[in-house]
């Protein structure tokens, strides 16, 4: 009988690069204000939002997720040719054949890549991350692109104001790599499957959620999965200098560092708070929310990055990260 070879990769990887793109045409309060009943203040309270990005018509999810995702090889001072994997969570591809990520990597100049989207929504690139570290260290990858990107007006009710206010369209991306040092920790996700009918597509076409359900979810259940994350890569609390939650609304993103805070997370610890100026970008939040804060200085190559995301599915991941 015939023993089949199995490939073995390195014990650890490291994101090696990030990258980000945001549409040109900034959307404020006062804005929405003029197509339905709301305002800034109310939306300031509710959700933290002050503006946000919206594509324009012709400006496809594929077209951010090529920017974004050459802008991570770039800070990673690769060449596309070094690239074997593309990995593209998205929730928001007008239809699901073809995907995404072969046309991304094509169109960079990965060529012959697997290529393969991913849908775990507003968790899709807490997936992709632990997706890319895991085939790295089984051999199957030398090196993967992420890219979280979303084109969410494209399936929302420009007239609902519960959801109309909250979601934007942008990607973020990050290159995935080997490394002597652990640099990724283990993936803590799983899924709420009883809850699936809060988050859904209403008649097929407009995305729908009840706000007050997941909001109750998030800020009960989100925190004990950022805890996990990080007892299983061996890290207390007190380790954390920057978390970055999906951003779905500030007064989540609050909540959840609130209560690691009260667990023994520092006073000091910088929170992501992309919302304000990005509005909810689904699986491309995180990565396009830690793009701007290493630019903004609030956090630097070496520190130790707690993410987590969650949102339709019910779906949740997150893992500890050094900040390339």
């Amino acid at each position: 009988m015939s023993t089949l070879r199995v490939k073995q990769g390195p014990a650890a990887t490291r994101v090696l690069g990030v990258g980000s793109y945001q549409p040109e045409r900034v959307v404020t309060n006062d804005d929405l204000s003029e197509t339905m009943d709301t305002n800034d203040k109310w939306i300031r309270d509710r959700v933290g939002i002050i503006e946000r990005r919206f594509a324009e018509k012709d400006e496809l999810l594929v077209d951010m997720a090529v920017t974004a995702g050459a802008a991570a090889l770039a800070d990673a001072a690769l060449e596309p040719s070094e690239v074997d994997t593309v990995i593209v969570p998205n929730c928001t591809m007008p239809a699901p054949i073809p995907n995404a990520a072969a046309q991304v990597a094509d169109r960079i100049g990965v060529k012959a890549a697997g290529a393969f989207d991913l849908n775990a929504a507003c968790a899709g690139f807490c997936y992709g991350l632990g997706i890319a570290s895991d085939l790295i260290r089984a051999g199957s990858a030398r090196k993967v692109l992420v890219v979280g990107a979303e084109k969410l007006t494209d399936v929302v009710d420009p007239t609902d104001r519960s959801n109309a206010i909250i979601f934007a369209d942008g990607a973020g991306a990050a290159v995935v790599g080997p490394s002597d040092e652990p640099g990724i920790g283990p993936v803590a996700w799983g899924s709420a499957g009883d809850l699936v009918d809060t988050i859904y597509m209403r008649d097929h076409r407009y995305l729908y959620q009840e706000g007050q359900a997941v909001f109750r979810w998030a800020t009960t259940q989100i925190a004990p999965i950022a805890l996990k994350a990080l007892e299983l890569a061996g890290l207390t609390p007190s380790d954390v200098d920057a978390l970055i939650p999906h951003q779905a609304n500030l007064r989540i993103v609050e909540a959840i560092a609130k209560k690691l805070r009260a667990g023994g997370a520092r006073e000091d610890m910088a929170v992501a708070d992309d919302i304000k100026y990005s509005g909810n970008t689904s699986s491309a939040s995180i990565p396009i929310a830690l793009d701007h804060m290493r630019k903004a200085g609030t956090v630097k190559s070496g520190d130790v990055v707690l993410m987590v995301g969650f949102g339709a599915g019910l779906s949740y991941a997150g893992q500890v990260v050094i900040c390339p």
